[in-house]
Protein backbone atom coordinates (compact mmCIF):
# COMPACT_ATOMS: atom_id res chain seq x y z
CA UNK A 1 0.00 0.00 0.00
CA UNK A 2 1.42 3.56 1.34
CA UNK A 3 4.22 4.85 3.77
CA UNK A 4 2.60 7.07 5.61
CA UNK A 5 4.14 9.91 8.41
CA UNK A 6 1.58 10.66 11.35
CA UNK A 7 3.34 13.76 12.95
CA UNK A 8 1.18 14.53 16.67
CA UNK A 9 2.81 15.81 19.93
CA UNK A 10 0.06 13.77 21.32
CA UNK A 11 1.81 9.99 21.43
CA UNK A 12 -1.71 8.36 22.11
CA UNK A 13 -3.18 9.60 18.56
CA UNK A 14 0.30 8.43 17.12
CA UNK A 15 -0.22 4.91 18.45
CA UNK A 16 -3.98 4.79 17.27
CA UNK A 17 -3.06 6.25 13.58
CA UNK A 18 -0.59 4.01 13.70
CA UNK A 19 -2.99 0.84 14.41
CA UNK A 20 -5.33 1.62 12.13
CA UNK A 21 -3.42 2.12 8.89
CA UNK A 22 -1.06 -0.74 9.79
CA UNK A 23 -4.53 -3.14 9.71
CA UNK A 24 -4.77 -1.48 6.58
CA UNK A 25 -1.92 -3.06 4.72
CA UNK A 26 -0.02 0.84 5.00
CA UNK A 27 3.61 1.09 6.79
CA UNK A 28 3.64 4.00 9.33
CA UNK A 29 6.32 6.19 10.73
CA UNK A 30 5.44 8.59 13.57
CA UNK A 31 7.12 11.54 15.28
CA UNK A 32 6.09 13.35 17.86
CA UNK A 33 7.81 16.64 16.54
CA UNK A 34 8.47 18.50 13.57
CA UNK A 35 12.44 18.74 13.49
CA UNK A 36 12.18 14.32 13.71
CA UNK A 37 9.46 14.44 11.45
CA UNK A 38 10.92 16.45 8.76
CA UNK A 39 14.25 13.99 8.65
CA UNK A 40 12.01 11.11 8.53
CA UNK A 41 10.46 12.70 5.63
CA UNK A 42 13.73 13.16 4.05
CA UNK A 43 15.01 9.93 4.51
CA UNK A 44 11.64 8.11 3.68
CA UNK A 45 9.55 10.21 1.33
CA UNK A 46 5.95 8.92 2.23
CA UNK A 47 3.21 9.09 0.19
CA UNK A 48 1.27 10.65 2.43
CA UNK A 49 2.43 12.77 5.91
CA UNK A 50 -0.60 13.23 8.17
CA UNK A 51 0.26 16.49 10.17
CA UNK A 52 -0.48 17.97 13.44
CA UNK A 53 -1.43 21.77 12.75
CA UNK A 54 -1.02 22.95 16.33
CA UNK A 55 2.48 21.46 17.90
CA UNK A 56 5.00 23.11 20.49
CA UNK A 57 8.61 23.37 19.09
CA UNK A 58 7.87 23.77 15.64
CA UNK A 59 4.14 24.12 14.38
CA UNK A 60 2.22 22.09 11.38
CA UNK A 61 2.62 25.12 9.28
CA UNK A 62 6.77 25.45 9.38
CA UNK A 63 6.89 21.36 8.95
CA UNK A 64 4.93 21.62 6.06
CA UNK A 65 6.80 25.05 4.65
CA UNK A 66 9.52 22.85 4.79
CA UNK A 67 8.64 19.69 3.59
CA UNK A 68 7.44 21.68 0.48
CA UNK A 69 11.23 22.66 0.44
CA UNK A 70 12.15 19.61 -0.14
CA UNK A 71 9.03 18.42 -2.02
CA UNK A 72 6.55 20.55 -4.06
CA UNK A 73 4.11 17.85 -4.67
CA UNK A 74 3.87 15.94 -1.46
CA UNK A 75 0.65 14.88 -0.54
CA UNK A 76 0.09 16.28 3.21
CA UNK A 77 -3.12 16.25 4.99
CA UNK A 78 -3.41 18.72 8.09
CA UNK A 79 -5.10 17.07 11.33
CA UNK A 80 -6.97 19.99 13.13
CA UNK A 81 -9.17 20.09 16.56
CA UNK A 82 -10.94 22.99 15.81
CA UNK A 83 -11.25 25.70 12.53
CA UNK A 84 -7.96 28.22 12.39
CA UNK A 85 -8.92 30.22 9.20
CA UNK A 86 -5.91 32.37 9.57
CA UNK A 87 -3.57 28.60 9.88
CA UNK A 88 -5.69 26.92 7.70
CA UNK A 89 -5.81 30.03 5.07
CA UNK A 90 -1.56 29.74 5.09
CA UNK A 91 -1.33 25.93 4.78
CA UNK A 92 -3.65 26.42 1.83
CA UNK A 93 -1.40 28.79 0.30
CA UNK A 94 1.27 26.50 0.94
CA UNK A 95 -0.72 23.37 -1.04
CA UNK A 96 -1.91 21.37 1.43
CA UNK A 97 -3.90 18.16 0.38
CA UNK A 98 -6.80 18.44 2.39
CA UNK A 99 -7.77 19.00 6.44
CA UNK A 100 -9.36 16.60 8.54
CA UNK A 101 -10.56 17.11 11.95
CA UNK A 102 -9.02 14.99 15.28
CA UNK A 103 -12.04 12.56 16.49
CA UNK A 104 -13.49 11.97 12.43
CA UNK A 105 -14.70 8.29 12.16
CA UNK A 106 -11.46 5.72 11.01
CA UNK A 107 -13.58 4.48 7.86
CA UNK A 108 -13.44 8.53 6.83
CA UNK A 109 -9.84 8.95 7.74
CA UNK A 110 -9.32 5.97 5.66
CA UNK A 111 -11.21 6.96 2.79
CA UNK A 112 -9.51 10.09 2.78
CA UNK A 113 -6.00 8.82 2.27
CA UNK A 114 -7.76 5.75 0.11
CA UNK A 115 -8.91 9.31 -1.86
CA UNK A 116 -5.28 11.12 -1.89
CA UNK A 117 -3.69 7.71 -3.17
CA UNK A 118 -5.69 7.56 -5.66
CA UNK A 119 -5.28 10.89 -7.18
CA UNK A 120 -1.55 10.61 -6.69
CA UNK A 121 -2.15 7.95 -9.27
CA UNK A 122 -3.77 9.61 -11.88
CA UNK A 123 -1.36 12.39 -11.57
CA UNK A 124 1.27 10.10 -12.82
CA UNK A 125 -0.82 9.39 -15.39
CA UNK A 126 -1.92 12.61 -16.19
CA UNK A 127 -5.56 12.47 -15.91
CA UNK A 128 -5.51 14.33 -12.95
CA UNK A 129 -4.52 17.21 -14.90
CA UNK A 130 -7.20 16.82 -17.80
CA UNK A 131 -10.36 15.99 -16.13
CA UNK A 132 -12.98 17.94 -15.00
CA UNK A 133 -12.84 19.37 -11.80
CA UNK A 134 -15.76 19.13 -9.20
CA UNK A 135 -15.95 20.95 -5.60
CA UNK A 136 -17.75 18.72 -3.25
CA UNK A 137 -19.19 21.35 -0.17
CA UNK A 138 -20.39 19.88 2.72
CA UNK A 139 -20.31 19.41 6.48
CA UNK A 140 -20.80 16.21 6.40
CA UNK A 141 -17.49 14.15 6.41
CA UNK A 142 -18.46 10.70 5.46
CA UNK A 143 -20.61 12.38 3.03
CA UNK A 144 -17.52 14.07 1.61
CA UNK A 145 -15.52 11.33 1.43
CA UNK A 146 -18.14 8.86 -0.53
CA UNK A 147 -18.55 11.71 -2.87
CA UNK A 148 -15.13 11.83 -3.43
CA UNK A 149 -14.37 8.54 -4.24
CA UNK A 150 -17.10 7.85 -6.53
CA UNK A 151 -16.25 10.84 -9.07
CA UNK A 152 -12.52 10.09 -9.02
CA UNK A 153 -13.46 6.26 -9.88
CA UNK A 154 -15.57 8.39 -12.96
CA UNK A 155 -12.63 10.00 -13.82
CA UNK A 156 -13.05 13.82 -11.80
CA UNK A 157 -10.73 15.76 -10.41
CA UNK A 158 -12.40 16.26 -7.24
CA UNK A 159 -11.70 18.91 -4.59
CA UNK A 160 -13.71 18.99 -1.13
CA UNK A 161 -14.63 21.74 1.18
CA UNK A 162 -16.75 21.26 4.49
CA UNK A 163 -18.13 24.81 4.33
CA UNK A 164 -19.19 28.24 2.38
CA UNK A 165 -16.36 30.31 2.94
CA UNK A 166 -13.22 26.75 2.42
CA UNK A 167 -15.68 26.52 -0.61
CA UNK A 168 -15.19 30.50 -2.13
CA UNK A 169 -11.33 29.82 -1.27
CA UNK A 170 -10.68 26.94 -3.38
CA UNK A 171 -12.81 28.30 -6.27
CA UNK A 172 -10.22 31.56 -6.50
CA UNK A 173 -7.40 29.48 -6.76
CA UNK A 174 -9.33 27.33 -9.35
CA UNK A 175 -12.50 27.16 -10.76
CA UNK A 176 -14.55 23.91 -10.93
CA UNK A 177 -16.78 22.57 -13.75
CA UNK A 178 -18.91 21.83 -11.62
CA UNK A 179 -20.56 22.52 -7.26
CA UNK A 180 -21.90 19.77 -6.13
CA UNK A 181 -23.21 22.16 -2.97
CA UNK A 182 -25.02 21.24 0.42
CA UNK A 183 -27.95 23.63 0.82
CA UNK A 184 -28.27 23.66 4.77
CA UNK A 185 -24.69 23.76 6.39
CA UNK A 186 -23.97 26.53 9.63
CA UNK A 187 -22.63 30.00 9.22
CA UNK A 188 -23.36 29.79 5.71
CA UNK A 189 -25.88 28.19 3.55
CA UNK A 190 -25.89 27.06 0.10
CA UNK A 191 -28.21 30.22 -1.43
CA UNK A 192 -25.30 32.39 0.23
CA UNK A 193 -22.68 30.15 -1.25
CA UNK A 194 -24.07 30.21 -4.88
CA UNK A 195 -25.16 33.49 -4.70
CA UNK A 196 -20.92 34.52 -3.83
CA UNK A 197 -20.06 32.32 -6.33
CA UNK A 198 -22.00 34.40 -8.99
CA UNK A 199 -21.28 37.20 -7.70
CA UNK A 200 -17.17 36.20 -8.40
CA UNK A 201 -17.76 35.20 -12.36
CA UNK A 202 -18.60 31.26 -11.28
CA UNK A 203 -20.03 30.48 -14.75
CA UNK A 204 -19.41 25.91 -14.33
CA UNK A 205 -22.89 24.12 -13.15
CA UNK A 206 -24.41 23.56 -9.95
CA UNK A 207 -26.00 20.86 -8.26
CA UNK A 208 -27.71 21.28 -4.69
CA UNK A 209 -28.14 18.39 -2.11
CA UNK A 210 -30.40 18.65 0.50
CA UNK A 211 -32.82 16.60 2.80
CA UNK A 212 -35.53 19.29 3.20
CA UNK A 213 -38.05 20.78 0.95
CA UNK A 214 -38.12 24.27 1.83
CA UNK A 215 -39.85 25.67 -1.39
CA UNK A 216 -38.67 29.54 -0.63
CA UNK A 217 -34.61 28.14 -0.49
CA UNK A 218 -35.26 25.80 -3.50
CA UNK A 219 -36.43 28.78 -5.46
CA UNK A 220 -34.32 31.00 -4.54
CA UNK A 221 -31.12 28.71 -5.29
CA UNK A 222 -32.98 27.84 -8.75
CA UNK A 223 -32.96 31.59 -9.43
CA UNK A 224 -29.30 31.39 -9.54
CA UNK A 225 -28.67 29.11 -12.16
CA UNK A 226 -29.04 25.21 -10.67
CA UNK A 227 -28.33 22.65 -13.21
CA UNK A 228 -30.96 20.68 -10.43
CA UNK A 229 -32.00 19.72 -6.96
CA UNK A 230 -31.23 16.53 -5.33
CA UNK A 231 -32.55 15.02 -2.28
CA UNK A 232 -30.44 13.15 0.47
CA UNK A 233 -29.43 10.12 0.60
CA UNK A 234 -27.92 11.07 -2.53
CA UNK A 235 -28.82 8.71 -5.31
CA UNK A 236 -25.08 8.10 -7.13
CA UNK A 237 -26.09 7.17 -10.26
CA UNK A 238 -28.48 9.67 -10.98
CA UNK A 239 -25.75 12.25 -9.66
CA UNK A 240 -22.96 10.88 -12.25
CA UNK A 241 -26.54 11.41 -15.09
CA UNK A 242 -26.80 14.67 -13.96
CA UNK A 243 -23.39 15.88 -13.72
CA UNK A 244 -22.98 14.51 -17.83
CA UNK A 245 -26.21 16.46 -18.45
CA UNK A 246 -24.52 19.80 -16.38
CA UNK A 247 -21.55 19.94 -18.02
CA UNK A 248 -22.78 19.35 -22.10
CA UNK A 249 -25.12 22.65 -20.88
CA UNK A 250 -21.96 24.78 -19.40
CA UNK A 251 -19.99 23.87 -22.67
CA UNK A 252 -23.22 24.75 -24.84
CA UNK A 253 -23.72 28.27 -23.32
CA UNK A 254 -19.67 28.93 -23.22
CA UNK A 255 -19.91 27.69 -27.27
CA UNK A 256 -22.89 30.39 -27.96
CA UNK A 257 -21.17 33.35 -26.28
CA UNK A 258 -17.99 32.43 -28.24
CA UNK A 259 -20.03 32.75 -31.59
CA UNK A 260 -22.66 35.40 -30.37
CA UNK A 261 -22.05 38.42 -33.08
Amino acid sequence: MATILVVDDEQKICDVLRAVLSRHGHDVLTANTGRPALDLFRQRRPQITLLDLRMPDMDGIEVLRQIRAVDPKASVVMLTEASVDALERQARALGVTDFLKKGVSFETLVNDLDEVMKQQGQGATGKSKTGNLILVVDDEPMLRGLLSQFLTIRGYRVRTAKNGPEALAQVQQEQPRMVILDLYMPGMNGVEVLRQLRAQDYKGGAIALTASQDEQLLQETLDLGLVDVMGKPVDLERLALVIQVGLALTDRRRFSRKTTP
